[in-house]
């Protein structure tokens, strides 16, 4: 059964930073696009960024330059480092895998539980 297992969340003043991590099990992901999406409180999930199983990286604008997606085919593992924090990016961060990467969530096929990130003002 494939499983996606996010960790690395916590609290982080402004201005600091945390790195995500994303463990998948249970089959290889090595074809598949990976992303990060998040849901604020009171908020509807968003894309964040997204990594092709070639490599190639997309964001969303309101972090791009401070934050990085990466992966690790042969761990089966994708990372967001997350720099810069600000109160606004306060959210459950969950990873996600589908077969192309797309900033739409619908078309992600598996999910991982979600970890929670709160920012300090």
């Amino acid at each position: 059964q494939a499983q996606l297992v996010e960790s690395g969340g916590g609290l982080a003043q402004a201005g600091g930073s945390l790195r995500l991590s994303c463990a998948a099990s249970g089959r290889t992901f090595s074809n598949y696009a990976m992303g990060w999406f998040r849901q604020g409180p009171g908020k509807e999930r968003e894309f964040v960024a997204a990594v092709r199983s070639g490599g190639r990286t997309y964001y969303a604008d309101s972090v791009k330059g401070r934050f990085t997606i990466s992966r690790d085919i042969a761990k089966n593992t994708v990372a967001l480092q997350m720099n810069s924090l600000k109160p606004e990016d306060t959210a459950v961060y969950y990873c996600a895998a589908a077969l192309a990467a797309t900033m739409n969530g619908d078309e992600y096929n598996y999910w991982g539980q979600g970890t929670q990130v709160t920012v300090s003002s």
